[in-house]
């Protein structure tokens, strides 16, 4: 629980950073086991909440078709998106709690009700690039009952005028 104190400021941080940087292959990604047997702290905002308590249930694993994917060449303010493949390869159901962009570019949509063992879900990552030029990298965290939440999903995209 110290630990997801500890990375509460760091994620307002994150959360602050405007859309239009771009972000690079270099960016560090921090990875933390939750402990998450005892309550949440009266202090945790409402995500954090979430991604404990999905992380309170009986764990799972999966299989993603990919972690990142490239759009390649689009035109500036298009609109596309990408849809990732979510496999439950373990023995209790998966449940997706949440998905966060790291950018308002970007809106998810995702499967709501528990994947069973062996069954496949979708995760959707929506992309407007009205506001970008050039070469973009984007991310969403996704919180679910596994072991290393949240699973991190990118994309890439080369922006022509």
């Amino acid at each position: 629980m110290k630990n997801l104190v500890k990375l509460l400021p760091l994620v307002a941080a994150m959360t602050l950073v405007s859309c239009k940087k771009d972000q690079t292959a270099d960016q560090l990604i921090v990875e933390e086991n939750v402990e998450a047997t005892a309550a949440p702290e009266a202090s945790a905002s409402a995500p954090e909440a979430v991604a404990v308590a999905a992380a309170a249930g009986p764990a799972t694993t999966v299989a993603l078709s990919e972690s990142n994917f490239s759009f390649g060449k689009i035109k500036k303010g298009d609109k596309v998106e990408h849809v990732y493949e979510v496999t439950n390869t373990g023995t209790n159901p998966l449940v997706i709690s949440e998905v966060k962009p790291a950018c308002g570019c970007t809106v998810p949509d995702y499967t709501k009700e528990p994947i069973l063992p062996g069954q496949k879900g979708k995760i959707t990552l929506k992309f407007d690039s009205a506001s970008f030029d050039g070469l973009v990298s984007k991310q969403a965290e996704v919180y679910a009952n596994v072991e290393k939440a949240p699973i991190v999903l990118s994309f890439t995209a080369d922006i022509q005028p």
